[in-house]
């Protein structure tokens, strides 16, 4: 016999004594502040779509699970809770991670679902942010409305991502160009540890001409890169260049519309499990045989 699972029509297929789970990993802050406003934030979104579903967390990064550990925080990690959910007899897990771009971190959250996949009858990983051309066209009409006010003829907004050093780089350049053919050419996207770089974006604000820049993290959560990358040393090698340097202190993760996003992409894999490249391959041959 078959119950199924239902969230706002999305489903799970379950058997008479299965339970589902729905996992958000995070890479993790040691700021309480941005953590309540983006990570805590979309856990509460995820229990109120998915009210059928036991909600769950875990962290990635081990240096902020240390830091949190010696404050009394305990976070566990993705295998860790994975371990905890078999153990309490959890058959259906799907796996939502808050990465912004599908890079290491991305990749590595894959790696560890597929290590636990014989615990369980049925566990997907859902899809960063930035994932489609489709994701990366509602990312740019997200935040042009949402800093609309930041931009004019002599002002510009910089939106600055951790980066990578994976092929997976690309994607910042990519939305970089949506903003300019979707009609907000004076948003850029730039990057703390990939490309576009710091260089690459000065000689685009000279060229603009502009006297006044708005910086803004391009990441899930407002921490230690906002705060000592972007407010400190960005801020004040362009202020050293000139400009008027304006600063908007909040993570992706607080966004209504970016927290959506993540949403939707939990809805899809729940709907229909994503398929893996051979997967994806082998299916467009039998469609166009």
């Amino acid at each position: 016999m078959m119950a199924t699972l239902s969230s706002k029509g999305q489903i799970f297929e379950l058997a008479q004594g299965d339970k589902a789970a729905l996992l958000m990993v995070h890479f993790g802050t040691t700021y309480d502040d941005t953590r309540a406003l983006t990570i805590d934030a979309i856990n509460a979104k995820a229990a109120e779509a998915f009210p059928d579903m036991r909600i769950e967390e875990a962290y990635t990064s081990r240096i902020v699970m240390k830091r949190l550990a010696d404050r009394g925080i305990v976070k566990q990690t993705p295998r860790e809770m994975l371990l905890r959910l078999a153990a309490d007899g959890y058959t259906h897990v799907f796996v939502q991670g808050t990465n912004v771009i599908d890079g290491i971190e991305a990749e590595s959250l894959r790696d560890e679902v597929a290590f636990m996949a014989p615990f369980f009858k049925d566990i997907r990983v859902g899809r960063p942010l930035l994932y489609s051309v489709e994701d990366c066209a509602e990312v740019v009409d997200v935040l042009a409305a949402r800093y609309a006010g930041c931009v004019d003829k002599n002002s510009s907004v910089v939106l600055i991502g951790h980066g990578t050093d994976t092929p997976a780089t690309a994607i910042y350049s990519q939305i970089d160009y949506m903003f300019a053919s979707q009609g907000h050419p004076q948003f850029h996207v730039a990057t703390v540890e990939g490309y576009p770089e710091y260089d690459t974006t000065l000689a685009r604000l000279k060229a603009d001409k502009v006297k006044s820049v708005t910086l803004v993290p391009f990441m899930f959560v407002a921490g230690d890169h906002a705060r000592n990358d972007i407010d400190s040393d960005w801020r004040e090698k362009l202020e050293k260049e000139g400009f008027k340097i304006s600063t908007v202190l909040e993570g992706l993760g607080q966004i209504t519309g970016i927290q959506d996003i993540y949403i939707e992409h939990i809805r899809a894999g729940l709907a229909s499990k994503p398929l893996g490249a051979t997967q994806r391959k082998n299916a467009y041959i039998i469609e166009n045989l």
